[in-house]
């Protein structure tokens, strides 16, 4: 069963469902996202300038690399460090670093509101490992996390670089 890619931004919330086939868990639990193969590459494709293309991809290899130095630093319990990185290398503060505005004009409206999404969120994460270090509730910045991570995945599901 097959579905059609569908990405909606409003208002900062991102939905995504892509083009997959469904698949059980070890829970039977399916999860029709987890999927892809054989289907089609539906995404649209987005032209970049050549030295911006391979700009863009270097840093979304550092936004990968950053969220797996964040998951060390929760899974050792060291929020404050998880959310300076965050808002660092992700957070709304981390646009000049990343060249956000060279990029930005050759992004269709919806990449670029996935991306402030995305930025948004890593910010939001930033003040949950706030709140987390107060209780030391590791669930309440992984749920935060997760919200970083949803925007990276609606729009590697509906964007694909030229």
């Amino acid at each position: 069963m097959f579905r059609a890619l569908a990405v909606a931004v409003a208002g900062g919330v991102l939905l995504a469902a892509g083009s997959a086939v469904a698949q059980q868990d070890e829970h039977g639990m399916h999860h029709p996202e987890m999927e892809t193969q054989g289907a089609k590459d539906t995404r649209q494709l987005v032209h970049f300038p050549p030295e911006l293309r391979e700009h863009e991809l270097a840093n979304m290899r550092d936004h990968l690399l950053t969220l797996s130095r964040i998951q060390e630093y929760l899974a050792k319990h060291e929020f404050e460090k998880a959310g300076k990185l965050a808002e660092d290398r992700l957070g709304m503060s981390s646009f000049g670093l990343h060249g956000a505005h060279e990029v930005a004009p050759y992004m269709p409206k919806g990449m670029q509101e996935a991306g402030t999404a995305m930025h948004r969120a890593a910010s939001r994460f930033a003040i949950a490992t706030q709140e987390a270090a107060v209780d030391n509730d590791v669930g309440r910045a992984l749920g935060a996390l997760q919200e970083v991570t949803q925007s990276c995945v609606a729009c590697h599901a509906a964007y694909r670089l030229q």
